[in-house]
């Protein structure tokens, strides 16, 4: 008699190109939005700041909530958890890059 190893039983990803591809994990698991992170709350923060802070000086926390945003989105676009997450960070690079090259 031999045993066999019990078995969990995760939801099936969808393959490439169905729409629940985009937004599953690689558990199966919907992963669209999560609570954000450190660079996520610096940029928040940051956007805030610059409407409150003087003029003279709201350009380098400006500058701050870029390079945050610049790394969450480095981030997401390289370990993001699902699909339609490093896409958003691609994009967002690509948008912030693209405005401080201009």
């Amino acid at each position: 008699m031999t045993a066999t190893a019990p078995t969990t039983r995760h939801p099936e990803r969808p393959r490439f190109p169905a729409p629940g591809w985009w937004v599953r994990d690689r558990d199966g698991e919907i992963a669209v939005a999560q609570v954000p992170n450190p660079a996520l709350c610096v940029w928040l923060a940051c956007a805030v700041l610059t409407r409150l802070t003087p003029a003279d000086r709201a350009h380098t926390v400006s500058h701050v909530g870029e390079g945050a945003l610049l790394a969450w989105a480095a981030d997401e676009l390289l370990r993001g958890s699902s699909p339609v997450r490093r896409l958003l960070g691609a994009a967002v690079l690509a948008l912030v890059l693209g405005r401080l090259l201009a």
